[in-house]
């Protein structure tokens, strides 16, 4: 008798499904992480000098990263966090600090390399490469994904809040919210793209994700949502938590 298959995961079920999509955005932020940005988000997210754009980002994506860490408890002792797209470890450090056990990985070596050079000395940080959705990373009692599904439309930012909620108390996350500007800059960058650009950002319908997160994970709650806006910087955040 043929040996019945195992059990797919939802994350085997995300490669399986959207497979090709999701494999192709984040081959584009690998590569471009990796290659043509790096310089610029290794001074973006450090107190080099930069450009008066550069600078609403850098004051936008501070405050971002202050509004999901507020959102977890003042003491993370005892508690394993992962660090979804930890990009060059600011959030990661500052959850080590207040206690935490943190797994911060991201699909970039570059931002990785820089994020270990910058971490001070004895925090309690798995520093990785790969996938965030990887099984292997384990359970979790909060998950931050900052900015790190920007660039994939409201199907896959579900499927991977839905995957990594099944295995984490809490899931903080950030999405591009869909307004006229953001619509018509997403437009000009498919009609005009540059090769130095990085992947399009994906404007969402707030309504839509909250709605599809609903039946994805029926048995979380949204606990907490805000928006960060400054200057060329638009983020808004929502944190799903379990019941």
């Amino acid at each position: 008798m043929m040996a019945s298959a195992a059990p797919i995961t939802q994350p085997d079920r995300l490669r399986e499904s959207g497979s090709a999509r999701y494999a192709k955005y984040r081959g584009q932020l690998t590569t471009y992480f990796d290659s043509t940005a790096r310089k610029a988000w290794v001074d973006l997210t450090s107190d080099a000098p930069v450009s008066g754009i550069r600078a609403t980002v850098r004051a936008g994506r501070d405050r971002m990263r202050a509004t999901l860490l507020s959102w977890l408890p003042a003491d993370l002792s005892g508690r394993r966090l992962l660090d979804a797209g930890c990009g060059t470890g600011s959030l990661a450090v500052e959850a080590a600090e207040r206690g935490a056990e943190v797994v911060a990985i991201d699909v970039s070596q570059g931002l990785v390399d820089v994020a270990r050079e910058r971490a001070p000395d004895g925090l309690a940080i798995d520093w990785r490469v790969g996938d965030l959705l990887d099984p292997a990373l384990g359970r979790f009692d909060h998950v931050i994904a900052m900015d790190s599904l920007i660039h994939y439309p409201t199907a896959d930012i579900v499927d991977v809040v839905g995957a990594l909620g099944e295995r984490s108390g809490t899931v903080g996350f950030t999405f591009a919210p869909s307004s006229p500007l953001l619509q018509t800059m997403y437009m000009a960058g498919k009609l005009f793209p540059r090769g130095n650009r990085s992947p399009a950002i994906k404007p969402v319908s707030e309504n839509r994700l909250r709605r599809a997160l609903g039946e994805r994970l029926p048995e979380h709650d949204i606990a907490h949502g805000e928006r960060v806006a400054s200057g060329f910087y638009t983020s808004h955040a929502l944190m799903v938590e379990a019941g």
